[in-house]
């Protein structure tokens, strides 16, 4: 099994969640280093690779086969002009953030943050206020 940490829409009760097929583990969790998360036209939360910068990011572990893993892929359009990176990154327990483990996130080169101008953010978690705004 592989560790997910999510962040937004394939969090458990957002709008991509049915594509998310693994096992939530209990609590919340964070990113163990600032990254900045903007909101891509004002809807789309977007982690942009730039450890170091932004804020710590709150989102949910989940374990995931392989299966799992290669829908989520294909929604986030791994490997395709514009898509997401998969990347590994170090995610903590809100409770306990000595213990930090190590778990795969869909990430955005912060080219396109740069390219497309400004956007809201950085935040620290996607809410259902923001996707209540999301259309899909």
């Amino acid at each position: 099994m592989t560790l997910l940490f999510v962040y937004g829409s394939l969090k458990e009760g957002y709008p991509n969640a049915h594509v998310n097929r693994g096992r939530r583990l209990p609590g919340e969790y964070r990113t163990a280093m600032p990254y900045p998360m903007h909101l891509v036209e004002s809807v789309l939360p977007c982690l942009f690779l730039a450890p170091g910068k932004g804020l710590p990011v709150k989102g949910q572990l989940f374990e995931v086969d392989d299966a799992a893993l290669a829908a989520m892929d294909a929604l986030e359009r791994i490997g395709e002009p514009g898509g997401y990176q998969r990347v590994a990154i170090d995610v903590v327990p809100l409770d306990a953030p000595e213990r930090p483990v190590q778990a795969f996130v869909y990430v955005q080169d912060p080219a396109l943050l740069e390219r497309e101008g400004p956007h809201p953010g950085p935040i620290d978690e996607y809410t259902p206020e923001h996707a209540k705004a999301l259309r899909w």
